[in-house]
Parts: structure tokens; sequence; C-alpha cells
């Protein structure tokens, strides 16, 4: 499936429509189009062989966030609850054309708008620590190596009402 250009002339850019559902609400193109993003990106660019269907789509508090061009989604983020209660936002990837738009950012703050005041958990490639922190996420913990690419524990606090939505 051809991913289509962001616009048709120079200089238009489009209004990111943020799109939002659960596993079983997605039509089956949609689903096909946002795993196969998820796979160019991280299991094929990034040369990372590993099972990216993980299981944690099917959960019942997941919930897929994309932006579509053309009727193919070009970004992806998810959100969920996982059994202890952590709230949890990953799979943020946007297709190499589409990058340079303000896509993954849109989709990240829809993300965490969904989430609401709660305390958010994200493991992050290390080069992204800076990029992570506009959205208020603070590292929790030492470097890691996951399916052998550096990352890191970053939590965005649990923000507190009455203060202006600050961490708490």
């Amino acid at each position: 499936m051809p991913i289509p250009p962001t616009s048709a002339r120079a200089g238009d850019a489009p209004v990111p429509q943020v799109r939002v559902a659960r596993l079983v609400d997605l039509d089956p193109l949609t689903l096909y189009g946002l795993l196969r993003l998820r796979v160019d990106v991280f299991v094929v660019e990034q040369e990372c062989a590993y099972p990216e269907l993980d299981g944690v789509d099917t959960e019942p508090t997941t919930e897929h966030l994309w932006i579509e061009v053309g009727g193919v989604p070009v970004a992806t983020v998810r959100t969920l609850v996982d059994a202890g209660g952590v709230h949890r936002l990953g799979r943020v990837a946007t297709h190499p054309e589409h990058r340079g738009h303000g896509y993954a950012t849109a989709l990240v703050r829809a993300g965490l708008d969904r989430i609401g005041p709660h305390a958010v958990h994200i493991g992050a490639q290390t080069y992204l620590e800076r990029w992570y922190e506009q959205f208020g996420f603070r590292r929790a913990g030492e470097d890691y190596l996951e399916d052998g690419i550096p990352h890191l524990p970053m939590v965005r606090p649990e923000l507190t009402p009455g203060r202006g939505g600050e961490p708490s």
C-alpha cells in the first residue's frame, strides 16, 4: 500500500485530524495500515526484529490514535492502562515521508489528553529524551537496552487540579 504524499502542492500542510479507536472498532484496512506503519518503522527502518504484535493491542484499555493522509495512516500512538493500573503511552511512529509536520506531537498531546491527569509512563528511545520533556515527561531511571536499542524510562507525573494542570 503506497503512502500518499503529505500534500499536492509545496507549502500546503494538511491539518492533522486525530482519529481514535479500540481494536474491536477498527476496520480491517485501518488496522492493517496501523500495524504496517509500526512494522515499517520499528522492525524494518530500525532493523530490529522483534514481535511487534505483542498482545497489547487487544487489551480492552488500549486505544489507538492515528493521523491519516489520503485515507492511509501515516502516524500513530497507543495508550493503555496495564494490569497494575499504570497508564502508558507508546508505539509513537511516523512514516518517514511524513515527518516534520508535527503529527507525532499532535498524537502525543491527544493521547495525554485522553489519559487525563493520571501519571503516564513511557519507555522512550534515549535520543528522544528532550523531545518527550516538552510534554512534561522526566527521566525515571537508568538507560536500558530493549531489542538492542537504547531506551530510558520516563514519567509524566500526575497533574494536580487547580494548579494549572502542573505535575504534582
